[in-house]
């Protein structure tokens, strides 16, 4: 339970508040090749209360923000925004996002406390387009020229440090391309 509500949100209550980190790299496909680009962040977790669905499922949601800044010239190159979901009831996170681009998703995973590490809360969740329950929704611009066919978020979080790494196999360029972005946060 959050301590300031009597609301479950199970593993995600160590996501709530601001979090800022310097050491993201984002590697991304290129005409030719790739590139990899150094960067900070600001992610921000707000707890938005309980959500009823049909009146018998129960979840528990948070909102975030992620501002990310190159480092290279201080300007923004991805800005998110979404919600965290918790399901007691079954164990399932959810998450959903959208980019500025023409991207949206909901991506979900059984959380389990074994697979936790050092103790620390581990969230994995992942979408597919060939996934019936958490799938990618694009625009027709980007189905025909950068497709994403599916989308993978492991953050590790707790002790006032948050790491994560997010893989999304993209159709780009006329060629398959792993894109992946990962940081090291700390709790502001």
């Amino acid at each position: 339970m959050n301590k300031t509500t009597d609301i479950d949100y199970g593993p995600l209550s160590e996501l709530i508040g601001i979090w800022s980190g310097d050491k993201g790299i984002d590697i991304a496909p290129e005409a030719d090749g790739e590139e990899n680009n150094p960067y900070y962040e600001t992610i921000t977790f707000a707890a938005i209360g309980d959500v009823r669905n049909a009146e018998t499922q129960l979840l528990a949601a948070l909102h975030y923000r992620q501002i990310v800044q190159r480092k290279s010239n201080d300007k923004i190159f991805h800005d998110e925004t979404g919600y965290w979901m918790w399901d007691a009831k079954e164990s399932t996170i959810m998450h959903s996002l959208t980019i500025p681009r023409g991207v949206s998703l909901l991506a979900g995973g059984t959380y389990a406390e074994s697979n936790d590490i050092d103790g620390k809360k581990v969230l994995l969740v992942s979408a597919s387009m060939d996934d019936k329950n958490w799938n990618i929704v694009q625009s027709p611009f980007m189905q025909n020229s950068a497709k994403t066919k599916s989308f993978t978020h492991q953050i590790t979080v707790g002790k006032g440090e948050l790491s994560y790494k997010e893989t999304m196999e993209i159709d780009i360029y006329g060629k398959q391309f792993t894109h992946t972005d990962s940081n090291d946060l700390l709790r502001q």
